[in-house]
């Protein structure tokens, strides 16, 4: 396990997201429609605010009024409140809790796959990009052939790796959009 993943500001916020698989979960939940740094702090942010981190705190605690909280956890603070909460019901129902349990019970990439695309508001991106920071700062093996080709969080492993991953994936989206705009 890593000391820490470097997708924020906060050694705290990166420590804790190395360390709690359950925070390492919220973390990618959130990262949606905000940079990784705002969606990779959230999890100190709402455990600092709860209390406590763990599925079943999450489940039965009223996260709206959490993300509301100024500042709010995220643009979304309602989507993403419900979000979290379906998640840590999820983890509670299907892993007694243990959020761990999500890749250490999966006997391989398949097995994996189904249990990361299973998790609420994880789509394909989402599975990839989790596959591979499992895989590369984690050692998880049934991982491995998850990982895409193109650059995820998994090749992150410095601020300054944290930079170029992001200014690729603004560069990325905006050749999309040229290509989208450009007539044939």
């Amino acid at each position: 396990m890593p000391e820490r993943l470097c997708f924020t500001e906060s050694d705290e916020a990166n420590a804790l997201i190395a360390s709690d698989p359950m925070a390492l979960l919220v973390g990618f939940s959130l990262d949606q429609q905000v940079t990784v740094q705002k969606a990779f702090s959230g999890p100190l942010v709402i455990r600092e605010r709860v209390g406590a981190l763990d599925a079943g705190t999450l489940a039965s605690a009223d996260l709206d009024a959490v993300f509301r909280e100024r500042p709010a956890v995220h643009r979304y603070p309602g989507a993403m409140a419900k979000r979290v909460h379906d998640l840590a019901v999820h983890i509670e129902r299907e892993y007694g809790g243990d959020a761990a349990g999500v890749w250490r019970d999966a006997a391989d990439a398949g097995e994996l796959r189904a249990a990361l695309a299973a998790l609420p508001g994880f789509g394909e991106m989402k599975v990839t990009s989790l596959a591979a920071v499992l895989s590369r700062h984690f050692g998880v093996a049934a991982a491995d052939a998850l990982v895409p080709r193109h650059p995820t969080l998994g090749d992150v492993d410095s601020p300054q790796g944290l930079a170029e991953y992001q200014a690729a994936k603004r560069a990325q989206k905006a050749e999309r959009k040229r290509a989208r705009e450009t007539p044939a």
